[in-house]
């Protein structure tokens, strides 16, 4: 939606709103540009739906900046959330093992769904990366839910975690 202010807005009589959301009542075109002028400010059209069509006065600049506010904030809720990918190994140290656990911690709050995948070097690591996942799995039950099991293949093992909420 494009913003219509200032010289742009075509109507005769505008349902007029102040500085401070005051309603001032409906005032010609003229009148109101000219008020805008005097306080320097922006007169800006809030609806084309109405008729006398509502605007309001807007400091300079303010407008526009609410209004690319509003479209990012739009975008970001419209973008799929991504899933992050956390590698860890069989043998994580003790303070490792917390530092990966906060980062999914932290992408799991910010509506991120999570891949855990641990790395295996042989066989033998299988039953211990099988451990660190169902530990990880644990300590992450208030933030995430699992969306699969753990699956292990030949070069690795995962858990994919979907945010709780």
């Amino acid at each position: 939606m494009s913003l219509i202010m200032n010289e742009k807005i075509k109507a005769k009589e505008l349902d007029l709103t102040g500085l401070d959301g005051e309603p001032i009542g409906v005032v010609s075109r003229e009148e109101a540009l000219a008020m805008a002028k005097r306080l320097k400010v922006d007169l800006v059209c809030t609806s084309l739906m109405s008729s006398p069509p509502p605007c309001k006065l807007v400091a300079r600049g303010g407008a526009k900046k609410e209004q690319s506010q509003q479209q990012r904030e739009e975008r970001l809720q419209d973008r799929p959330a991504k899933e992050k990918e956390l590698r860890l190994s069989a043998h994580i140290e003790e303070h490792d093992y917390d530092t990966k656990r906060r980062q999914a911690e932290k992408l799991l709050t910010a509506g991120n769904p999570v891949l855990l995948v641990v790395k295996l070097q042989g066989k033998q690591e299988q039953a211990p990366a099988k451990e660190l996942l169902e530990r990880l799995l644990v300590d992450l039950k208030p933030f995430g839910t699992k969306a699969t099991g753990i699956q292990v293949s030949g070069k690795q093992a995962a858990v994919r975690v979907n945010p709780a909420g």
